[in-house]
């Protein structure tokens, strides 16, 4: 069992005090229950396939879900993606996969599914320690696009992954560089969500509400007064009534025009 301290464990306890485990190995999710448990989770339930864990996610609210890849009536990515799209209170809950299909390509496929982390099976103590560590304090920046809804992609933690994108830290976050970054990915999104917003409204419209609230954070602080005005008139159209495409329209377009981004274009 994990050495850790009564300080340590009370940061934990937030995030693992509903645990939903998703996993039709019997034994493979005993294991894993005594461990959360022994940790501090006051309930941990156990599903084996996709309808029993989503049914479970609604009715449990977990702060953490574990997910095995694949299994009979299991997919993990798709579990993944239809609890991010879903209203649920917990579809921003970390998401963690563990599975011994470890290859490049399904690493790659549960971080573009969603998923906050992911470890190979069978795992060390401390290398499941430290994905519950990294979900439950080391939070990331949540994105929420069209084509992808879930933590921010570029901050993959998992010990597997060696992408370009990964960040070994969150100091370059409050930089100018990243909050450019953060600029640009927003506007993206506002385009895609415009573009495509007659397709799936739902999420087209979350994507909007996100977006106006990353967008307003940068403006304030770059003092850049272009952007808070322009973030101003979306935030009265998002305020008058449901937003439709036409109404969104307008404010979106003298957006992208900050950075002479067509509304076409499409991201997210």
């Amino acid at each position: 069992m994990f050495d850790v301290d009564r300080r340590f464990l009370a940061k934990l306890e937030p995030v693992i005090r509903r645990v939903l485990i998703v996993d039709p190995n019997g034994h493979a999710a005993r294991m894993l229950m005594d461990i959360m448990k022994g940790l501090g989770a006051r309930e941990v339930v156990v599903e084996g396939e996709n309808d029993a864990a989503m049914r479970m996610a609604e009715a449990l609210e977990p702060g953490l879900i574990f997910t095995e890849r694949s299994g009979d009536g299991l997919n993990g990515e798709a579990l993944t993606k239809a609890i991010r799209r879903s209203h649920m209170a917990c579809r921003q809950s970390p998401i963690i996969m563990i599975t011994g299909e470890a290859t490049a390509q399904t690493i790659i496929g549960a971080r573009d599914a969603g998923v906050h982390e992911f470890l190979r099976k069978p795992f060390a103590s401390a290398d499941l320690y430290k994905r519950i560590e990294n979900v439950a304090v080391k939070p990331r920046g949540w994105v929420e696009g069209i084509a992808y809804i879930g933590p921010d992609r570029r901050r993959f933690n998992s010990g597997e992954y060696k992408g370009p994108g990964k960040r070994k830290s969150d100091t370059a976050a409050r930089g100018p560089a990243a909050l450019a970054e953060a600029k640009d990915q927003a506007m993206r999104i506002l385009a895609a969500a415009l573009n495509q917003f007659d397709s799936d409204p739902m999420q087209a419209t979350r994507a909007v509400k996100q977006q106006a609230v990353t967008l307003k954070e940068v403006a304030m602080k770059t003092a850049d007064q272009s952007l808070q005005l322009a973030v101003g008139a979306l935030e009265v159209s998002l305020a008058s009534g449901p937003p439709t495409k036409a109404t969104l329209a307008a404010p979106i377009g003298g957006l992208l025009a900050l950075v002479h981004l067509e509304p076409s274009r499409k991201a997210g």
